[in-house]
């Protein structure tokens, strides 16, 4: 992969130029570590070196096994529209756009995408998926992310979800969400990180719905791939978005 490196000196650069030139460095630096995983996401890492950042263009950036939308099978452009269902089979796992939101969804998982009466809600039925939402979501409509066993409002947020019937584990990136427990609502809790302080497991029963947990199955590439992908960089690169 080449390094897109700048033949001038620093010396030569304005400071956007010198910014950009860092970026880049530190994301060539995420994809030779070899966390980014299987799957081909070094493909899309070298789409967004050669571009800089990419355009926000919805629909599917990425397709890898069987991928449907409802009844039909993905393709790559295809978008989707309010009240549809993406899945992925096992082996499987898709990259869309949808707005300025991001998401890489990982083989048997199961999202609905719904929109009722200005209410959009981000149904992880069950699976995983990492996520990157544009800031200032929150002035524009209520967003919620909902599992079978919690409500997750957002704020301009990247986040790591595991659905499952009996427990739901959450990574908040970097950002702010209510995590609300659909077993007992007066245990809600406000999460507030820059970078992957807080990780829970939200329970199905018990006493004490909210859990601590680790980082899990997801790393910073992916997140910068997501966040390149609509023209954005993650809060915890130098001179990233902050939310």
């Amino acid at each position: 992969m080449s390094d897109n490196s700048d033949p001038r000196t620093e010396n030569d650069m304005d400071p956007q130029d010198i910014e950009r030139l860092a970026r880049r460095q530190t994301l060539l630096k995420l994809a030779a570590t070899g966390a980014l995983g299987a799957g081909g996401i070094v493909g899309l890492i070298s789409e967004a070196l050669s571009a800089g950042s990419l355009p926000a263009t919805p629909g599917f950036r990425r397709i890898q096994g069987p991928v449907g939308v409802d009844n039909t099978r993905a393709s790559i452009g295809m978008n989707i529209k309010p009240g549809q269902t993406v899945m992925t089979g096992e082996g499987a796992e898709a990259v869309y756009i949808i707005g300025p939101d991001a998401f890489l969804q990982r083989e048997k998982t199961k999202i609905t995408f719904e929109d009722n009466a200005g209410a959009q809600v981000m149904r992880i039925i069950t699976g995983k998926v990492l996520s990157v939402f544009g800031k200032g979501r929150e002035k524009a409509r209520n967003l919620q992310l909902a599992t079978p066993t919690a409500t997750i409002g957002i704020r301009g947020t990247g986040c790591y979800i595991e659905a499952e019937a009996a427990r739901t584990y959450f990574c908040l990136c970097y950002g702010e969400a209510e995590a609300v427990p659909t077993g007992d609502p007066k245990q809600k809790e406000t999460i507030r990180t820059t970078h992957h302080e807080h990780p829970i497991y939200i329970n199905a029963t018990g006493d004490k719905m909210m859990a601590p947990a680790t980082v899990i199955n997801h790393n910073d590439a992916e997140l910068t791939m997501l966040e390149n992908a609509v023209g954005r960089w993650p809060p915890f690169q130098s001179g990233g978005n902050r939310y």
